[in-house]
């Protein structure tokens, strides 16, 4: 019997690598594509041998064509950290909006199933918590974010039209703070940027007072939500992540703790729109997909600092806080 063929964009990315994984250990053909532009070779190269994964170094932001049967498509090509979406905010615009649709015209073409990755951050800097996926949000389109949010949201607008009017098999997850291996340290998001500077010996930066929310995902357990709702029959929404909602200023603290630092937290002013709080409700994923996170922040976090330990000096003393300076 002939296995079944998944395209992944965005392949050699953080959550995109460690999906390549789980479809190669689920005995599926991986077709993984990314245009490097913020993915890494290094991600995927440990699959390269193998008979049942290749790769297409192209951008979906232009036509896109595989050849051969496609049972499925898991679209996660999209620069998703601050730094990375101010530095290449057209493109990141382009991947959302042109990339989408060429994915979309290609499902439709294959008779595939296509799940899209969208975000928490549709819900801009929410004034509910926690976010259900009724909640429609507070966005500012014209702000520093609102090249990565209105992309997202367009994204979603865009899987739902072909849904409804080709009946097209799609799947929407709105993916919240996930961390793990193969993050990269100084893409600007809180979690590698804490590390980062313990690391260094730096003071760790804490933006605002420090009472900002976030809530953290293992990768595993995001990775196992997705596989879930892709091969679940609900065509909605889903928010996949880890409820336990923690203070930035709480969750420095840890971080020292954990890293042994000597350093203490320094305080900054807020960039513009960065949500005050973020945090699931994911009754659905429970109900529908039998889902809930199984790692612990704890676990989670002596892996990912092991990770991160383990890397060239040079990629620990590189520091770009380009989103900081600016905003």
């Amino acid at each position: 019997m002939a296995k079944k063929r998944i395209l992944i964009t965005g392949a050699a990315g953080f959550l995109g690598s460690h999906l390549c994984d789980r479809f190669i250990k689920e005995d599926f053909h991986v077709i993984g594509m990314d245009n490097l532009i913020t993915g890494e070779l290094r991600n995927i190269e440990h699959l390269f041998h193998l008979e049942n994964f290749e790769f297409y170094h192209h951008d979906v932001s232009k036509f896109v064509h595989i050849p051969g049967k496609l049972d499925y498509i898991l679209h996660f090509a999209s620069p998703a950290s601050p730094i990375d979406y101010l530095k290449i905010p057209i493109q990141t615009l382009k991947v959302g909006s042109l990339g989408t649709h060429n994915l979309l015209g290609l499902a439709k073409a294959k008779h595939a199933r296509i799940l899209v990755a969208s975000t928490s951050e549709v819900y801009g800097d929410p004034i509910v918590s926690p976010q259900s996926e009724e909640y429609w949000g507070n966005v500012n389109p014209i702000g520093p974010r609102g090249v990565y949010d209105e992309a997202k949201r367009f994204q979603e607008a865009m899987t739902m039209a072909y849904h409804t009017f080709h009946k097209l098999e799609t799947r929407i997850v709105r993916i919240f703070n996930t961390y793990g291996p193969r993050m990269r340290l100084n893409d600007g998001r809180v979690l590698p940027a804490f590390i980062g500077q313990a690391l260094r010996g730096e003071d760790l930066t804490v933006f605002g007072d420090g009472s900002q929310t976030r809530s953290f995902c293992y990768v595993d357990d995001q990775v196992d939500g997705i596989y879930r709702l892709l091969f679940s029959d609900y065509t909605q929404p889903v928010n996949i992540g880890n409820p336990d909602e923690i203070t930035i200023k709480q969750f420095g603290e840890e971080i020292i703790k954990l890293t042994g630092t000597k350093q203490k937290l320094v305080y900054h002013d807020l960039p513009v729109d960065d949500p005050k709080q973020r945090r699931p409700d994911i009754s659905k994923a429970r109900a529908i997909l039998g889902w809930e996170p199984k790692v612990n922040r704890t676990e989670g976090l002596k892996i990912t600092y092991a990770y991160f330990n383990s890397l060239p000096e040079k990629e620990i003393l590189h520091k770009d806080f380009t989103y900081f300076n600016k905003h």
